[in-house]
């Protein structure tokens, strides 16, 4: 499977929509396009991982290296995700203290709002 990426901007905030599977093949592109938003001057980024089938060691290693980008900037990396097989991973990990996780896009933006 492949990785499809997509980003649009939602109340300020911007929404990287991710497809598919992020593994040690495919994290490079994620890695490629979290790094061009940062440079972009795009601090507040949520991560939609609603569709993603996989991820992998090298996917978490991506999104903490996304989220230590943006809080150099004082900014913000939350996901979305509400598929049990890829919280768990974040369970293990122990990353849900690190990361925001909502169920949705809405939730994520409005509690990103919330805390300006």
């Amino acid at each position: 499977m492949d990785l499809n990426l997509k980003h649009h901007n939602q109340d300020g905030i911007e929404i990287v929509e991710v497809e598919g599977e992020i593994d040690v093949y495919t994290a490079p592109r994620l890695r490629e396009l979290l790094i061009e938003l940062v440079n972009e001057g795009h601090h507040q980024l949520v991560v939609n991982m609603e569709k993603v089938e996989f991820l992998d060691s090298t996917g978490l290693g991506v999104l903490v290296g996304g989220l230590k980008r943006v809080r150099a900037h004082d900014g913000s990396l939350d996901l979305v995700c509400n598929q049990e097989r890829i919280l768990k991973i974040f369970r293990i990990t122990g990353l849900t203290k690190v990361f925001g996780i909502h169920g949705t896009v809405d939730e994520a933006v409005t509690a990103r709002k919330a805390e300006k």
